[in-house]
């Protein structure tokens, strides 16, 4: 057999980006395939989708419209579509883009070499949208290839049931990976280079694993992580505030690989949408854990996830929230206009919230936290700090760029072989997405 051309394009979340990873590992462990840049000189074209806002969705069926004419020209290109996408909407992608041929939810990926295998020599359309986490990770390879930030899966699902999150319906409720199996993934990837380990999960400090006989939550987890040698630092995500315990601030007290940055998506300041949500938590409780936080890591840098015009959002419920950015001095986030996803709670709620009210609370909001983003930035010139150098600048080829502790991009002139290396980089400038730098030992 000739060696297959695989394209996959990724949507959403890092849990989807890891999980492309892994459908290239297992696809090159049964057969001979390379990946490639073009779609149109793939062999095998994927798509790992993501659902959680409707434009995402339909981004999907629009791509998928583009793949056909490539099958149109090619008949034995392989089509499949994965993901969150794939798990609630199998029998429409079928029906809306019949030049489909495999369709995988996010816990059979694992499986994903027997689908193409059937698909090559029986021409079978094959659909699996399972749910089994256990049998995912127990089949996933080792890891093929790493930078020098790499992300671990260490639990699959959501248990929470968010009034408007399809998560818990396309990935199924909660299953913590094994200890040993995380630790293992780990060294493997440090062997391969990584330097920064990434944790995943829906609601990865709900994590909860036993290994030999003990019991470890997400703290307990980092602390072993802490003890292997090569890794140095540790990022995990994403962290839902109703689980957010002591044992976690503790670990940003005595674990230095922990870098001073969070993201602790709080979703709306108001306490009624709080509510409406079945968040599980008020703005007060959320503000107190970032109170505790910054008692043992003062320059922590707070990441946050908002819905902006939930149904029923009034001026006053977005007004808690612009005071909550503020006082906070929230200096990211992932924020969107509400979008109601099928089948959820809140689907069925009335949407009153004018288009044009959504759009420029948003815009509010928005720029509030570039504000305090770009203070923070430029609060950071002249001093010293630690870069991980992940590569080349995305400005120019002949710069190396790199990442602070809290999560800022910095670009400066080096030489290549300090890529993959943590560096003490002197702050120049502050830029609106970026910061310049300058390698503190000139010796390098």
């Amino acid at each position: 057999m000739h060696k297959k051309n695989l394209f996959i394009q990724t949507y959403g979340c890092q849990m989807n980006v890891y999980d492309s990873d892994k459908m290239f590992d297992l696809l090159k462990e049964n057969m001979p395939i390379q990946l490639c840049e073009n779609e149109s000189d793939a062999d095998i074209l994927l798509m790992n989708t993501c659902s959680i806002r409707e434009k995402a969705q339909e981004k999907v069926f629009s791509e998928l419209g583009r793949w056909r004419k490539f099958k149109n020209k090619r008949p034995d290109i392989i089509i499949g579509v994965g993901g969150c996408v794939a798990s609630q909407e199998a029998e429409n992608i079928h029906k809306r883009a019949p030049q489909v041929d495999v369709v995988f939810g996010p816990q059979t990926l694992h499986q994903l070499p027997k689908m193409i295998s059937k698909i090559i020599h029986k021409r079978e359309k094959v659909t699996d949208i399972s749910f089994d986490p256990i049998k995912k990770f127990d089949q996933l390879p080792p890891p093929g290839q790493t930078g020098p930030s790499a992300f671990v899966s260490i639990m699959e699902g959501c248990s929470k049931f968010c009034s408007f999150c399809i998560v818990p319906y396309t990935r199924g409720p909660e299953i913590s990976r094994a200890v040993g199996d995380v630790l293992l993934e780990i060294s493997q990837l440090v062997a391969l280079g990584a330097k920064e380990i990434h944790l995943l999960g829906q609601n990865v400090n709900n994590y909860n694993s036993t290994f030999n006989s003990e019991t470890f939550n997400l703290a307990g987890l980092i602390r072993l992580i802490n003890l292997i040698d090569g890794v140095e630092r540790i990022r995990f995500t994403t962290s839902h505030p109703a689980v957010f315990d002591q044992s976690l601030i503790d670990a940003y007290r005595d674990v230095e690989k922990l870098p001073n940055y969070l993201h602790l998506p709080v979703q709306s300041g108001s306490d009624k949408i709080l509510m409406e949500m079945k968040r599980g938590y008020s703005h007060m409780d959320y503000r107190g854990i970032i109170s505790k936080l910054r008692k043992v890591r003062p320059n922590i840098s707070i990441s946050s996830d908002f819905i902006i015009g939930y149904p029923g959002e009034t001026d006053f419920d977005f007004q808690q929230t612009f005071d909550l950015v503020k006082q906070l001095n929230i200096d990211h986030s992932y924020s969107f206009i509400y979008s109601p996803r099928p089948g959820t709670p809140a689907s069925f709620k009335e949407d009153n919230v004018t288009l044009a009210e959504k759009k420029d609370r948003l815009s509010k909001l928005q720029t509030l936290i570039q504000g305090n983003a770009f203070k923070i930035s430029q609060s950071m010139v002249n001093t010293n700090q630690n870069v991980l150098v992940t590569g080349y600048s995305a400005k120019s080829k002949t710069q190396l760029s790199g990442k602070t502790e809290n999560n800022r991009t910095v670009n400066f002139d080096g030489p290549s072989t300090l890529i993959g290396n943590i560096l003490p980089v002197l702050i120049t400038q502050a830029n609106k997405n970026s910061l310049d730098g300058k390698i503190v030992d000139n010796d390098i």
